[in-house]
């Protein structure tokens, strides 16, 4: 009679015995989310965004200060009140990293300011800003959100800085 060795047995009992897919199946199941997620906002799909996103999501920003999102229909009316700033918005994609529970992006904003930002009046002028976010994943929806991108380099752009100055 022939034995089958210990670490075969091991490894065959392990896998039958797993509760779940492993987490490099995990892993990437959370990065597709995060791609439809940024697909359904680039088609103005918000509806989509009840399947990807929590109802009890929380967006954090330091480039948004003063604006606050801790539900799902928080998150949708930003995402309604940037497009009166940039209607023809876009997000493209570079590097998508996953570990864990969290999904770390770095992406391309292109859009044209036909609307109001804040204080700055529309321009017609486009700008295109490099931006990174995290967001973390529970229950294969987006629960928490952080993204962060140069200001400076959005109103600059836009000929909004440096600011005129009185004559």
């Amino acid at each position: 009679m022939r034995t089958i060795p210990r670490l075969v047995c091991a490894t065959v009992l392990g896998s039958l015995l797993s509760c779940g897919p492993s987490a490099e199946a995990t892993t990437e199941a959370n990065k597709e989310i995060v791609r439809r997620l940024i697909a359904a906002i680039n088609a103005r799909d918000f509806d989509q965004l009840d399947e990807l996103v929590a109802p009890d999501v929380v967006r954090h920003s330091q480039a948004t200060a003063g604006v606050e999102v801790r539900t799902l229909g928080q998150f949708k009316e930003f995402l309604r009140q940037d497009l009166v700033t940039f209607p023809d918005a876009q997000q493209e994609i570079h590097t998508i990293i996953a570990e864990g529970d969290k999904v770390a992006l770095y992406l391309t904003l292109t859009g044209t300011q036909n609307g109001p930002a804040g204080p700055f009046p529309a321009t017609g002028k486009q700008v295109e800003v490099k931006f990174l976010g995290i967001m973390r994943l529970e229950n294969a929806k987006v629960a928490e959100i952080w993204v962060e991108w140069d200001n400076l380099s959005i109103l600059t752009q836009l000929g909004h800085y440096p600011p005129a100055t009185a004559e």
